[in-house]
């Protein structure tokens, strides 16, 4: 059986709340909240598609794993960069390579929108997802990432 990446589509949206309910399982950084993650869903798939994109992975008409992208303007870079997330595979399909072709699909929408790199964030102790980033060709860097919510106004 082989998977047809496409974009994904409203109708997707229970699915793809599903695997993000397996990845942030695993990540100690984030809560499972059917809602919000809902919501950033549909605000990802909505609208033109030029500076964000969701693409999945089907296999004989189910999704089985989700990625997705947005187009930033990075200062070192000089033009856009493309921040990766949601990598997803559901557990009974990881190891046949649709995570590759998923991830590579990302990266030709980066390509064709100008993006001149990609990053993304990975739990650190997400051991399994740091030894696929790295057979596929991404390095670690110097830098770590911060988090801060903003103060509501008065």
């Amino acid at each position: 059986m082989s998977a047809i990446i496409r974009n994904a589509r409203p109708e997707d949206i229970a699915v793809l709340v599903a695997l993000l309910k397996q990845l942030f399982a695993i990540e100690t950084d984030f809560k499972i909240d059917v809602e919000r993650h809902r919501r950033g869903l549909a605000l990802m798939i909505d609208g033109c598609g030029k500076h964000r994109c969701v693409q999945v992975a089907e296999i004989e008409g189910a999704v089985v794993a989700m990625g997705t992208a947005q187009l930033l303007v990075s200062t070192a870079e000089g033009g856009m960069v493309a921040l990766v997330e949601d990598i997803v595979v559901d557990a009974q399909w990881r190891g046949r390579g649709i995570g590759r072709m998923l991830v590579a699909a990302l990266e030709q929408w980066a390509s064709m929108h100008g993006a001149t790199r990609l990053q993304l964030l990975a739990d650190r102790t997400n051991f399994s997802a740091l030894d696929f980033y790295d057979r596929i060709g991404w390095r670690p860097t110097r830098m770590i990432c911060l988090l801060r919510r903003p103060s509501r106004g008065k």
